[in-house]
């Protein structure tokens, strides 16, 4: 029997049902398989927003982004294998605790990668165009640029946003300005969210040699500062879908609330530069994205876009 190119006898299986269990951990935490499900539900809002409702083309949508961002997130990690050894977040990954040697992570991006833009193809080209896109852009951009600037989080946002942008493109077959609108949302949205990730972390990604909060100060006044502007920036954008006439008053007033509360986040954090405020925006953030997205979605005025 082959797993992930990886071949095993009937013997060796029945032998061996830990150690082939535990690899079958290792493969989900190579591809950071619960941070993929939460990339590709972002996709789905976006297909759902613009009005698709084709079962098919919905699931060859969730697997074949769920693959891609997976091919991205493990080539993340065979990039930077040596310094995950250096941080204790990332120290017991796969490769550095090597339940997983480079070569067979590389086949196991490859399949992922390869399945993923074929089954985005079936859909519409441009759906496989931006899924490679966001695999190169997150590969060969952010991921070597994090060692070397904090402008990485601003190459990084690109990707990042491209999901919703990607399930909307796949509804309709074409760009417009509804996945445009769905993706500044999700590009505004990542600058705090990261931040905060990366105020958290501060210590481990320092030892891995990353410095991704914005001011060279690292933890100071002037990030959280940073953090806020964007934090307030994201709620005039976040009502975007209203003012286009997109979504009803129920948007508007729930949006509003939702900004609001995250921007409040922030701004205790800028008040105190405190750890523990920090972590509340990075949990406030990972919140706020999903119901915003579904909140367009149930609250999308009949006709729009249909």
């Amino acid at each position: 029997m082959i797993i992930f190119g990886v071949k095993y006898s009937a013997m060796e299986i029945a032998a061996n049902k830990i150690s082939l269990i535990d690899k079958l951990k290792a493969y989900l935490v190579f591809t950071k398989f619960r941070l993929s499900a939460l990339v590709i539900v972002s996709a789905l809002s976006g297909f759902l927003f613009a009005g698709g409702s084709d079962g098919y083309q919905m699931t060859l949508l969730l697997i074949g982004g769920l693959l891609v961002t997976a091919a991205s997130n493990g080539s993340n990690q065979i990039w930077e294998r040596d310094l995950d050894k250096l941080m204790k977040r990332t120290e017991r990954r796969p490769i550095p605790m090597q339940h997983m040697s480079v070569s067979e992570g590389v086949i196991v991006v490859g399949i992922c990668l390869l399945i993923g833009t074929y089954m985005l193809y079936q859909i519409n080209m441009y759906s496989a165009v931006l899924g490679v896109l966001a695999f190169v852009m997150y590969v060969f951009l952010y991921t070597p640029l994090k060692r070397i600037t904090p402008w990485a989080v601003f190459v990084g946002a690109f990707p990042g946003a491209i999901p919703p942008m990607l399930g909307a493109i796949a509804a309709t077959g074409e760009f417009g300005l509804v996945p445009g609108v769905l993706f500044f949302v999700q590009f505004t949205w990542q600058f705090p969210h990261f931040w905060a990730i990366a105020w958290v972390s501060y210590d481990d990604y320092k030892a891995g040699g990353f410095s991704l909060l914005p001011s060279r100060e690292g933890k100071s006044k002037n990030s959280a500062f940073q953090i806020a502007v964007y934090s307030l920036a994201l709620i005039p954008f976040s009502l975007l879908p209203w003012i286009m006439e997109w979504t009803g008053t129920i948007s508007l007033i729930i949006a509003l609330m939702l900004g609001i509360a995250f921007f409040l986040y922030s701004y205790r954090l800028l008040v105190t530069c405190d750890d523990r405020d920090a972590r509340k925006l990075m949990f406030a953030s990972f919140l706020y994205l999903p119901i915003i997205q579904f909140l367009y979605v149930f609250d999308r005025l009949p006709g729009v876009m249909d």
